[in-house]
């Protein structure tokens, strides 16, 4: 799929009926398995973002452009229709512009610009959100960035967990008028909070964190859930195994311990380039 089918592709899942829950990837060979395996979507998380490229935690220090170069990777490999947390579109409504730019030029099919005030400052313990206005402005301006209308541009609040439902529901009602085509929550500790903010704005619901016990995607999507994280244990789950694999390497245990590997069948799937194998048979004689 070219760049705008994988966005088309992203807004019918937006259009249905299900909740789907996305594959958490973090480079090209993550989301070319996430395809392999059938997820209808994948999610680039910021602090997963900040992990892969910088070895650093989410205190929103990794660049514009280190971030529009991973998901070139990934969007190129092969993934499924990605959307990214752009967090607060690396500054004010101008730096978002440029932002969805650079994002839609990387091959995005969805991205979220979110109100929580970030870089947070020094003092309080709690987040903070953007006054209204500027929320708003900044949801304009990632609307007039974008040059392909399939691109999804979805408005991100922390209001619930933050100033509560009903600065919620005016926050999601005021970018639901400006055009944006979602809305993604966090901190759902309620369905009746899912069904108000979908009553209020007749837009998909993306939902981040949700309290458990809610039942799930079957029960989000009858609230209007159309997305639903599952958090991101790819990447630490990744991390992970490569600690193990070059332990064992170092305490000489790798015979024994590496038997659980893919065998070179499964890797080759993963790592398979339908344009360079057409090029290889056709220029190459391959």
């Amino acid at each position: 799929m070219n760049a705008t089918e994988r966005r088309n592709a992203f807004r019918a899942v937006l259009a249905g009926q299900a909740c789907v829950h996305p594959a958490s990837v973090f480079d090209a060979v993550s989301g070319r398995i996430a395809a392999d395996l059938g997820f209808e979507t994948a999610i680039l998380g910021g602090s997963v973002a900040s992990l892969a490229v910088l070895g650093a935690p989410d205190h929103i220090i990794l660049t514009l452009t280190e971030f529009a170069d991973l998901i070139r990777r990934i969007t190129r490999g092969g993934a499924p229709p990605l959307l990214v947390d752009a967090d607060h579109g690396y500054g004010n409504a101008l730096s978002v512009m440029r932002t969805v730019e650079e994002l839609e030029t990387a091959g995005v099919a969805a991205l979220t610009i979110e109100d929580t005030l970030l870089p947070r400052p020094y003092g309080p313990d709690k987040p903070a959100l953007l006054p209204l206005e500027e929320g708003l402005g900044k949801i304009r301006a990632a609307l007039a960035a974008r040059s392909d209308p399939a691109l999804v541009i979805v408005a991100r609040t922390s209001a619930l967990s933050v100033t509560g439902l009903e600065d919620a529901l005016a926050r999601a009602r005021a970018y639901a008028e400006a055009g944006a085509d979602g809305v993604f929550v966090t901190g759902v500790t309620a369905l009746d909070e899912l069904q108000a903010l979908h009553a209020a704005t007749g837009l998909p619901i993306l939902v981040g964190n949700a309290k458990a016990g809610l039942g799930g995607a079957e029960a989000f999507a009858r609230h209007g859930g159309r997305i639903a994280l599952q958090g991101h244990a790819t990447f630490p789950a990744a991390m992970q195994a490569v600690h193990d694999t070059l332990k064992a390497l170092r305490d000489g245990t790798a015979p024994k311990d590496l038997a659980r590997l893919p065998d070179a069948a499964t890797t080759r799937r993963w790592q398979r380039d339908e344009h360079y194998d057409a090029a290889i048979r056709d220029f190459m004689g391959g």
